[in-house]
């Protein structure tokens, strides 16, 4: 299955202290390079300014200064110059939204996770500096708020209380540097956009398209796993979520080469693991074992529609058509392997573990081992098999299981619809009649070899497609 980039991120209380600690090399065992496109000056003002903002607003919680995107990079990465990249992963964020950045590239203690840290401000810079001038004295309380008297800061003795401030006539009382922040920061279709950018940037520079990345589909058949990031106390737990989502998408790979739809997977990924999750999580909140209890009984339950699912394998069609003849032919391998899965699934484990529990008594000690040795390969074939399901179409150019499904399917119809025109043609032809206008000649071959080739490069090449149109639309 095809490698998901990752990008997360995260909201900044006090960006000037995040910028010290991802710049330094006194806290940072593993940084490569760090880069600016604005100066100390320009972070320290947009604090400042953030901050006074926000005592002035009266919001509960944390101000937020600035925003910081982790984006993870493969390791193919670490042969390219760090300064070079970093320059150019930032000054692509600049160039689409137009705030200043403050980068640096890692890796982790480990060195297992190379990636970049990209702080960016949510407001730009005024044109010109926003200044206002008190026409008469201004009086602020301990909590910043403006009052409309001197009384109201004065304690009994006349004396203005600690933390009060006066600002006298014709001093500044307020001013401005920077414009509102940019609200689509916050969205959703910020953070996925800015997924679709990096990721496309990224594979540009990857010439093998085995090790190039995808953004995970929320409407795809399978579930996304989560990254384990740094000393992460919960690093077990996160890791046995992963196995859980694993083990379905492995499923949802086998149920796709079955014959079962898209959209019936889909279903059952909905009711059984998305609906159940968000009642449990509502009735007793997060549980990660009750979670993955849930993800392991949907993938039960799509196991027993696979084993109802009667597969033969279509005939060969005797017709000039070598695209369709190809994809048949990786249509035969995936069920092959489909059907090896299944007799180790449904025969050979069953087999074993039935010997096993057959097996008892203080003299079996020797025959059990053999059999739990016999059930651990088994399980580890098993594994290896549902793995390699995918890799079988990638040497076509297939990213994944469900793609070449999408395809395979829309070619078998129109080669259907080919065979009933055909067919109609030369019944036509035969019972001695005028053929239709349309109808003059046998629908041509040509013509379905070439959509046959469009629907096969439709489906290799979707991901960078997307990207493109929608790098076109942001061009407009």
């Amino acid at each position: 299955m095809a490698r998901h980039s990752f990008i997360r991120m995260s909201k900044l209380p006090n960006v000037k202290g995040r910028i010290s600690y991802i710049t330094s090399h006194a806290k940072q065992e593993n940084l490569y390079a760090t880069y600016r496109t604005a100066d100390n000056t320009f972070w320290k003002n947009l604090a400042r300014e953030s901050q006074q903002e926000f005592q002035r607003s009266g919001t509960n919680g944390k101000c937020i200064e600035a925003r910081e995107l982790i984006i993870a990079l493969p390791e193919i990465y670490t042969t390219f110059d760090p300064q070079q990249v970093l320059e150019e992963f930032t000054d692509k964020f600049r160039q689409q939204y137009g705030v200043e950045c403050v980068s640096a590239l890692h890796h982790n203690k480990r060195k297992t996770n190379y990636h970049i840290h990209l702080i960016f401000s949510e407001r730009k810079l005024l044109p010109e500096p926003d200044i206002k001038i008190a026409t008469r004295s201004v009086f602020y309380d301990e909590t910043g708020k403006r009052v409309r008297t001197k009384k109201e800061i004065t304690d009994e003795n006349g004396q203005i209380r600690k933390g009060c401030t006066v600002i006298k006539k014709g001093d500044v009382y307020e001013s401005h540097l920077f414009k509102t922040k940019d609200e689509r920061f916050k969205s959703e279709a910020f953070i996925a956009e800015a997924k679709e950018v990096y990721t496309e940037l990224i594979n540009s520079h990857i010439s093998d398209p085995e090790q190039r990345l995808k953004v995970f589909d929320k409407n795809s058949v399978y579930l996304p796993t989560k990254k384990i990031g740094k000393n992460n106390p919960k690093a077990a737990e996160i890791e046995a979520d992963n196995t859980a989502r694993q083990e379905w998408n492995r499923t949802a790979d086998l149920a796709l080469v079955s014959g079962i739809e898209k959209t019936k997977i889909l279903e059952i990924k909905q009711t059984e693991i998305h609906d159940k999750a968000g009642q449990s999580i509502r009735e007793n909140g997060w549980l990660p074992n009750l979670f993955r209890s849930i993800v392991g009984k949907a993938k039960e339950f799509l196991q027993a529609i696979i084993r109802e699912k009667d597969m033969p394998p279509k005939p060969v069609l005797d017709m000039d058509m070598d695209e369709f003849r190809t994809m048949q032919t990786l249509m035969l391998k995936v069920q092959k392997q489909a059907k090896a899965i299944k007799k180790i699934q449904e025969i050979t484990l069953p087999n074993l573990r039935q010997q096993l529990a057959e097996t008892t008594g203080i003299f079996k000690g020797k025959e059990r081992k053999a059999l739990e040795k016999q059930i651990q390969q088994t399980e580890s074939e098993l594994k290896e098999k549902l793995d390699k399901l995918p890799d079988i179409l990638k040497d076509d150019g297939y990213p994944d299981v469900q793609a070449f499904m999408k395809t395979y399917r829309k070619a078998e119809a129109i080669i259907t619809q080919y065979n009933q025109d055909l067919a109609e043609w030369e019944q036509t032809v035969k019972n001695g009649q005028k053929p239709a206008e349309k109808q003059h000649r046998p629908p041509e071959r040509q013509s379905v070899r070439n959509r046959l080739r469009q629907l096969q490069e439709e489906s290799k090449q979707s991901s960078q497609s997307k990207q493109r149109k929608k790098s076109q639309g942001r061009d407009r």
